[in-house]
């Protein structure tokens, strides 16, 4: 199973604002929804490419009121998760899966929010140590080299 969650913006209340819209409503209405982020929404899909086509299928609603769009593909890694631009390029195969690991952005958690992204380059295989601010953990986010400085 693949998992999205979205990821509200700071102002508003994700679930909310999807909800009371009857097309993300009847998209999002088939799975069984989950929270692992405050102001998130996260579903499990049977693969990356359904859920890429669910992300594309919501492009309008994440644009207005999603701030981060986060996907995990166990057949590539069990605990850090894609960015949606990274997982329509290895679902398009512009990029292999294994070449996925090098550029990321490791974002702190908080009162189980995400807050404060570092951009980061894995050395080694060593993902320097998040040093921002302190955090109670983080989470691991693998991004396409051309969305590395946003």
């Amino acid at each position: 199973m693949t998992r999205v969650c979205f990821v509200g913006k700071l102002d508003i209340s994700l679930r909310d604002e999807l909800f009371s819209r009857d097309t993300s409503r009847a998209a999002l209405q088939t799975y069984t929804l989950s929270q692992p982020f405050a102001n998130s929404i996260a579903v499990d899909t049977v693969s990356l490419g359904a859920a890429v086509a669910l992300c594309n299928d919501l492009n309008w609603y994440l644009t207005r009121f999603v701030d981060t769009v986060l996907i995990k593909e166990p057949s590539i890694s069990n605990n850090e998760w894609l960015s949606r631009l990274l997982a329509t390029d290895v679902r398009d195969r512009k990029l292999p899966p294994e070449e996925t690991d090098q550029y990321l952005t490791v974002y702190g958690v908080t009162e189980n929010r995400l807050v404060e992204p570092m951009y980061v380059t894995r050395i080694d295989g060593s993902i320097p140590s998040y040093d921002l601010q302190d955090v109670e953990e983080t989470v691991v986010v693998r991004v396409a080299k051309r969305e590395f400085s946003h």
